[in-house]
């Protein structure tokens, strides 16, 4: 089994495996930390347990924008969780920010989803568009994954 199939096998139906959240938690440690260029660790609220929920996730910039892509599609907690609670989260990179995400819309996602196939190499595997693509590739896949801009929240 070459590397794109095990890294796939270990989200059967989208949603990690034993294998796959150990390797999170993992990560999550480094990241936090401020080891890990391009990640953060993404914290939302759980929509019935109201819990911390965390997830490591690439986050990238364009134009000076920063921006999560969610390289298993929309049907994946933290999408889940960030919608139901109107955009409210935290990144942890060596220190906690609060911050509001906005989904972006469809017809703009492309080039993000360009931007992050290029530094996400863990998310190759997954999504159904290959790092170097044409662009018109990642307009037609890009309804398929949620990308939201992460804007610093004001309170």
């Amino acid at each position: 089994m070459g590397y794109f199939e095990r890294a796939r096998a270990r989200y059967p139906g989208g949603r990690p495996n034993e294998e796959a959240r150990e390797i999170q938690r993992r990560f999550m440690r480094i990241v936090e930390r401020g080891l890990a260029p391009f990640s953060v660790v993404l914290e939302t609220r759980g929509r019935t347990s109201g819990q911390p929920r965390r997830v490591p996730l690439v986050m990238v910039r364009r134009r000076g924008i920063r921006y999560l892509v969610s390289m298993l599609g929309p049907d994946v907690g933290w999408v889940r969780n960030a919608r139901a609670a109107g955009g409210r989260a935290a990144i942890i990179r060596r220190r906690r920010e609060e911050v509001v995400l906005t989904e972006v819309p469809t017809a703009e996602r492309a080039p993000i989803l360009r931007r992050y196939l290029l530094l996400a190499l863990g998310a190759r595997p997954h999504m159904s568009v290959r790092w170097n693509s044409p662009l018109r590739e990642f307009e037609r896949v890009a309804g398929e994954y949620p990308v939201f801009r992460v804007d610093r929240a004001t309170d």
